[in-house]
């Protein structure tokens, strides 16, 4: 087994897409993930699609944590944030990759 280091990520719109991809890969390179996004299904979804990757430095379930959250919401930010640093400890990369679409102008 590899041995993973203690580098913590929050990506914002993990549940498919870049978000899901950058996601996998911060996994399978021994960083402990959280995953964000409105939708909770999609994310654990994106998070079972990881799992092989991420056991390779132990079981996913330490390394790896799912928040729903709405980035246009700053009290559900703020939630995200305290649940990433009650979980891990710290946060080093934030990827905020949540995208809102405007209305054409």
């Amino acid at each position: 087994m590899n041995t993973p280091h203690n580098r913590v990520a929050l990506i914002t719109g993990a549940a498919r897409g870049i978000g899901a991809a950058s996601a996998q890969a911060l996994l399978a390179d021994g960083w402990r993930v959280v995953y964000s996004g409105r939708d909770s299904a999609s994310l654990q979804a994106a998070i079972e699609r990881a799992t092989p990757q991420a056991q390779a430095f132990g079981p996913a379930s330490e390394r790896v944590l799912a928040v729903q959250a709405d980035v246009t919401d700053p009290a559900s930010v703020a939630a995200l944030f305290d649940a990433t640093v009650q979980r891990f400890g710290r946060l080093d990369l934030l990827f905020n990759n949540a995208g809102l679409f405007a209305p054409k102008g």
